[in-house]
């Protein structure tokens, strides 16, 4: 069944919507000290408004997933396109930190009805196993070019107009797939699918959010009381979830996908994957600006050469992958990335050349997994069901990147305010600033001459290298996992390969 004319350009269509949700996963890192220096959040809630879009889009893509495959994928995408519309002009405008923070998490709901929306329209566009690989890297490609470009639209907007311009480039975006979305994009919905079970929908959010805050509490301030008994609230929730799902008709995750090895190494490779680029390009972004002093555009254009090999990894591999097995394919990748988590963690001060040679080699490593990590995924699954199998690919490259953010910003931190020296004449107001953020110091810095931030700098770098380093030691068993437990993976378009070892 080839695709026509009609399902090529719904997938450019389509492609509107998924660059829009990695630019705005970026965007915000380049622009988080001009807007720190406007609402002036505290450390902790500048790393909740880094990465609460990426939470609450991962603690809802189960539900909307399984939505869209009830009431049709369409629907749910125009319904999705103009609740972010309206969230993003929400966040535009936000006065306070805490307003911000809110509009973060409604953007990450509705953002959760268009990720797995587009990735199923894709798979019904697109039956043939090969056209449906290279869709599916076109669309990797297309939220790899959003994450990317983020940096670089993120700083001209915000030296032409202000932070908050960053999110009104929904509002377009979101007019144009509404016009064009009734004529390009088929409706599909799963005519055996049963009721949404809304017991079900409160066991995915009790399972999924108190471990989420439970892992950024702890990566910011340490095991405590509190979020260790709400992660083992939320996995006693996850384990009646899963008997619940194994029980209903019509579940609302179909647990049986993951007896399939490939789909959850597939998934966790995902996971481990975005954890390890979430946190670097939140760290490599302050690094630019903070570290470097670079302005917001300038530090934007150090990210064009990763950009260039995230873009060669998403659309070769899924090619590569048609004459060479994809889990060889992505072990590869993961392999040659480390190279950049070994420049990052080696970067010292005056070193953004290494810097940005080291993000393009990390990059490069989640082009690959992006497309042939995704294929695998919804490739599994039946057509009736790919909503689901969408939304837990979706649910984990979003949760790794918010995770990244929290576990490699918060190390980072901890090795930052270890190593920072505080000068006796400050208050203990300004004191606990300055050990807080480097971002706080430097606005410090500007109103004491007497507090130099070049000792600071050094403390957020050595954090970098520090972070780094865990993060490629990750990785490194990302590579083992693809080469080892993904090798039994035909080749796209030869299911009659045999793996002899298996």
């Amino acid at each position: 069944m080839r695709a026509g004319a009609r399902e090529w350009a719904g997938l450019g269509l389509l492609a509107l919507p998924t660059a829009l949700l990695g630019l705005d996963v970026t965007a915000l890192y380049l622009v988080a000290p001009s807007m720190t220096a406007d609402l002036s959040p505290s450390g902790a809630q500048l790393l909740w408004i880094m990465d609460a879009y990426g939470f609450f889009i991962a603690g809802s893509l189960i539900t909307m997933g399984t939505l869209g495959d009830r009431i049709g994928r369409r629907r749910l995408l125009m319904i999705g396109m103009v609740a972010f519309a309206a969230a993003s002009v929400f966040a535009a405008f936000a006065p306070t930190a805490e307003l911000l923070i809110l509009a973060r998490a409604l953007l990450g709901i509705a953002g959760a009805t268009l990720m797995p929306s587009t990735l199923s329209l894709i798979s019904n566009m697109f039956p043939d196993v090969r056209r449906r690989a290279v869709a599916i890297g076109v669309w990797a490609t297309m939220f790899a070019l959003g994450m990317a470009a983020g940096p670089i639209v993120g700083g001209l907007l915000v030296d032409a107009f202000w932070w908050g311009a960053v999110f009104l480039l929904a509002v377009p975006i979101a007019v144009i797939v509404l016009i064009g979305g009734r004529t390009l994009l088929p409706e599909y919905a799963d005519p055996s699918a049963g009721r949404l079970d809304l017991i079900s929908v409160g066991l995915s959010l009790a399972a999924t959010l108190p471990v989420i805050y439970a892992v950024k509490h702890i990566a910011a301030h340490g095991p405590g009381g509190r979020p260790l008994v709400l992660a083992v609230a939320g996995l006693a929730a996850g384990a009646v979830f899963v008997r619940r799902q194994r029980r209903l008709a019509d579940p609302l995750l179909d647990v049986s996908l993951f007896a399939d090895r490939a789909f959850t190494v597939a998934l966790l490779v995902l996971l481990i994957g975005l954890v390890g680029v979430g946190g670097s390009m939140y760290l490599v972004t302050q690094y630019l600006q903070l570290v470097e002093g670079l302005t917001p555009f300038a530090a934007g254009l150090w990210m064009g050469p990763p950009a260039l090999a995230m873009f060669a990894a998403a659309v070769g591999a899924p090619l590569i992958a048609r004459r060479i097995r994809p889990g060889y394919v992505m072990g590869t990748t993961l392999g040659v990335s480390l190279v950049g988590y070994a420049l990052l963690a080696t970067a010292g001060l005056g070193d953004e050349v290494s810097v940005a040679i080291g993000f393009a080699f990390v990059y490069l490593g989640l082009g690959a997994i992006a497309a042939l990590g995704t294929d695998i995924v919804v490739g599994a699954a039946p057509a009736s069901k790919s909503g689901s199998a969408a939304s837990m690919s979706e649910t984990v490259q979003e949760l790794g990147i918010a995770v990244g953010v929290a576990l490699l910003g918060s190390l980072t931190t901890a090795v930052y305010r270890a190593q920072v020296r505080v000068p006796e004449e400050l208050s203990p107001e300004s004191s606990n600033a300055l050990t807080d953020s480097l971002s706080a110091t430097v606005a410090i810095a500007e109103d004491r001459p007497g507090v130099t931030v070049e000792a600071a700098r050094l403390a957020f770098t050595t954090g970098l290298n520090v972070a780094s380093l865990i993060a490629g030691v990750a990785i490194a068993a990302a590579t083992v996992l693809c080469l080892s437990m993904l090798r039994h993976v035909p080749r796209l378009g030869h299911d009659q390969d045999i793996d002899a070892n298996i």
